[in-house]
């Protein structure tokens, strides 16, 4: 049986009710309650819409469940040597890999694909500061406000307010080198995705001796998983990596593409903007017909804004069943400006490079595009850049 989740970790206990809070079964029907209704909601935007936000919220759930942090992963990885946040990536990206093959060579949806750009190479390295002063990157903010950090909604105005201006600056980074999207299944088919497994496969083994040289614990598995593991959690990272891996096909299935979220950030901040004043017309970018009806449309007719969405009620339905749902307040003054000026570079980081930790890194390598490679290496480099920067700000490495 899979290997599912690890002995090491603790099993929650809780209590009904926390201290001054409400009952562990008001949050749960509440969340329950919003959960069905939205989904049934969106009924009226088609049956896929409400399907993804279903989809969406299992994201949530998963990313809390084994605490699947991107961020944290580099960090550990660059500062620690330790390589099992790293390592279970890779293995989420091989199976992805092996799941979006046919569907891609099949033509039965589209790769997240992306050209091989100067500009991405700079957004990566923005972005991979940002998510260390941020603490979190594009997921790891959705499912940690649904945990209860009010920090990161600081981080998650500030990405979005940054992925915004780089849709207004779009022009000055047009000019700069690059070549046409490029992917291994696009040139090789079947060859291509098989060389991008032997090529994950390297990675793995490196990452497992270098992980081992530094004296790294073996991560330790359970092989009966019980069903209170998986509705409580905490699951591994090897589990919640498969998940991920299965829900990013399933979203590929149902949307015709693959997992993004930093579009959705960019469109609640450009619908904000207009409510303030600002004119798409002014906009390049906005003043697009297909873009301008986007904008136009309910926030619930966009697929990624829909699944958004349903990561942050997946990780607070998950937060109260393991109850752990409680309000978090920053830390300190220079925390709250660390979340801000790396939200601001996450999120202009992300316009630059064609997507986040999600649409770049893993929808893109899932889809064998070179721009999704290109991202992970300028991102570790802006990583080791972000973690000299963040004692600054008083934030533990």
């Amino acid at each position: 049986m899979a290997q599912f989740v690890e002995r090491s970790r603790v099993q929650p206990r809780w209590s009904k009710t926390g201290p001054g809070g409400p009952s562990r079964s008001f949050l749960l029907y509440v969340l329950l309650a919003v959960v069905l209704a939205l989904a049934a909601g969106l009924t009226s935007f088609g049956w896929q819409q409400s399907a993804l936000f279903l989809v969406g919220t299992l994201f949530g759930l998963t990313l809390y469940h084994a605490s699947f942090g991107f961020a944290s992963a580099y960090r550990r990885l660059v500062v620690h040597g330790d390589g099992q946040g790293v390592l279970a990536q890779v293995l989420m990206l091989a199976l992805a890999t092996v799941l979006f093959a046919p569907i891609l060579i099949g033509g039965m949806g589209r790769g997240a694909l992306a050209p091989v750009a100067v500009q991405g190479a700079i957004g990566a390295l923005l972005f991979g500061v940002g998510m260390q002063l941020g603490s979190g990157c594009a997921c790891g903010t959705l499912y940690t406000i649904g945990g209860g950090s009010s920090m990161m909604v600081l981080t998650l105005l500030t990405f979005g307010t940054g992925s915004f201006l780089g849709t207004l600056t779009n022009g000055f980074w047009q000019g700069l080198p690059k070549t046409e999207a490029v992917s291994l299944i696009g040139l090789w088919g079947w060859g291509g995705a098989a060389l991008q497994l032997g090529l994950l496969g390297l990675l793995g083994l490196w990452l497992w001796r270098w992980h081992s040289r530094a004296g790294g614990a073996t991560p330790r598995f359970s092989l009966r998983p019980s069903w209170r593991s998986l509705l409580y959690g905490p699951w591994s990272l090897v589990a919640g990596g498969m998940a991920l891996a299965l829900l990013n096909t399933l979203t590929l299935l149902l949307a015709g593409r693959p997992w993004g979220v930093t579009w959705g950030f960019t469109l609640w901040s450009a619908k904000l903007a207009t409510l303030l004043g600002w004119n798409p017309a002014s906009s390049e970018f906005w003043s697009q017909e297909s873009i301008l009806e986007v904008l136009q449309a309910s926030v619930f007719a966009d697929v990624t804004s829909v699944m958004n969405f349903g990561i942050v009620l997946g990780a607070a339905l998950a937060a109260a069943i393991a109850g752990r749902l409680t309000v978090r307040q920053p830390p300190s003054r220079r925390a709250v400006l660390a979340a801000l000026i790396g939200g601001l570079l996450m999120g202009y980081g992300a316009w630059l490079a064609f997507g986040c930790n999600v649409g770049a890194y893993f929808s893109g390598i899932a889809s064998t595009s070179l721009h999704g490679w290109l991202w992970i290496a300028f991102a570790l480099l802006g990583t080791t850049l972000g973690v000299k920067l963040r004692p600054l700000f008083r934030l533990a490495n």
